[in-house]
Formats: C-alpha cells, structure tokens, sequence
C-alpha cells in the first residue's frame, strides 16, 4: 500500500472492539514512530501517557463527562489510548539534556556546530517565551507528532480516534500530569474498528484538489 492510499483509506474510528488487542510488536513501531516525530529544532517538548489495561483506561474514561461523554466509550473499549502531554515549561534541565543527547547520538561533528544548534534552540525557546506564545508553538510541535501517529496507524491497519474532546484540567489531576511539569493536549484511542462503528461504512469526504491547491 502506497502513501496516498494509506491517506485516502485511514478514517478515524468511532466505536472499538475492546476483545482486539495491539499486539505488542506492532505497539512498539508506534512507539517508535512518537518518539522520532519531527519538532522545530529538535526541542521534543512532549510526553506519552500510554495506557492499556482497563484500569489505567478507566481512569482516563472517568475524566471524560458532561459535554465529553461521548469519549468516554471510545476510550474504555480502545486497545490503548496515548495521552499527548505537552511540557509546562522548556527551562535549563530540558534544553540542556536534548544537547547531551544529539552529542551522544553523534550529531556534532565540531564544537561550532553543537554551539550554533544550543543557540538556535535557546533563541526560539525564548522568542516565543517573550511573546507569551510558548504553549501554542509547543502544542504545534504536538500535533506534528500526532499527524504521524495517525499515518503510521493507518499504515499498520491499526485503527485511531484523535480526540480534542477532552476536559483536560480533569485528566491533568486524574494523571498526576501537573507535579510532573505536564499538561495534556489530546487523546488518541488506538485498537480495531467494531460492528457499531457506524464511520467505517461511511465514505471519507474532503473539499476537492481545486479549491485547496494553487500552483505557481
């Protein structure tokens, strides 16, 4: 299966069969998929909140009232659902680890080049902390992340809600998120489509190829 068909077939699930599970290998190359996702100068602002058994998923299930309800199931009956968290502040410790990481993966051939990515990072870390706009460039790195996710489901015939339907001041306490210097951004219910998924006989439909391309 190529790229587009992989585009044009994935849909987003609306009810799940919670008797199928992830197997483990295929759970893993998601994983992978997360942790190499691209971010604006590598600053890797995010954390995974996987969970899996039914209790961990409860937990999450239990947040989503009210007007979130109709979350609830979605995140109960899923295979795993993967909590986007976004980190609350990118101070000294974070940027100063991502440097020690690139230097041990070998990305600095010369001192020149590991001084122009720290400075790089620090300018734009503080670019948009003194434009009071750190959480919406980071919360733009998660969802870079979360496209790739919902491609490599799709690849991997593993079925995906993304969900933006959330309470997250709820899930933050229910989780701990906010002591660990988190705050959650969105959901992603990852398992195998079941009979009352009403979505999958339904056609994918998108504005046509005129009206959102212009070539010059």
């Amino acid at each position: 299966m190529n790229i587009a068909q992989i585009a044009t077939t994935r849909r987003t699930c609306k009810a799940f069969d919670p008797q199928r599970k992830i197997p483990d290998a295929v759970m893993a190359d998601l994983r992978t998929v997360l942790r190499f996702a691209p971010a604006s100068v590598n600053v890797q602002p995010w954390h995974f909140v996987v969970a899996a058994s039914d209790e961990s998923k409860a937990k999450i299930a239990a947040t989503l009232a009210g007007n979130y309800a109709y979350n609830a199931p979605k995140v109960a009956r899923c295979s795993h659902a993967v909590v986007f968290c976004a980190k609350t502040d990118l101070d000294e410790a974070h940027l100063a680890a991502l440097l020690a990481q690139e230097e041990a993966d070998g990305r600095f051939p010369t001192p020149e080049g590991k001084a122009l990515q720290n400075n790089a990072r620090h300018f734009y870390v503080k670019s948009h902390q003194d434009k009071q706009d750190l959480d919406t460039w980071v919360d733009r790195q998660i969802y870079i992340a979360l496209g790739n996710l919902l491609l490599a489901a799709g690849a991997l015939g593993v079925d995906a809600c993304p969900m933006e339907g959330i309470d997250t001041e709820a899930i933050d306490a229910a989780l701990d998120l906010r002591v660990r210097g988190l705050r959650s951004v969105v959901i992603v219910a990852l398992g195998y489509s079941a009979e009352d998924d009403f979505n999958a006989r339904l056609p994918k439909s998108r504005l046509p190829e005129v009206s959102l391309f212009s070539d010059i």
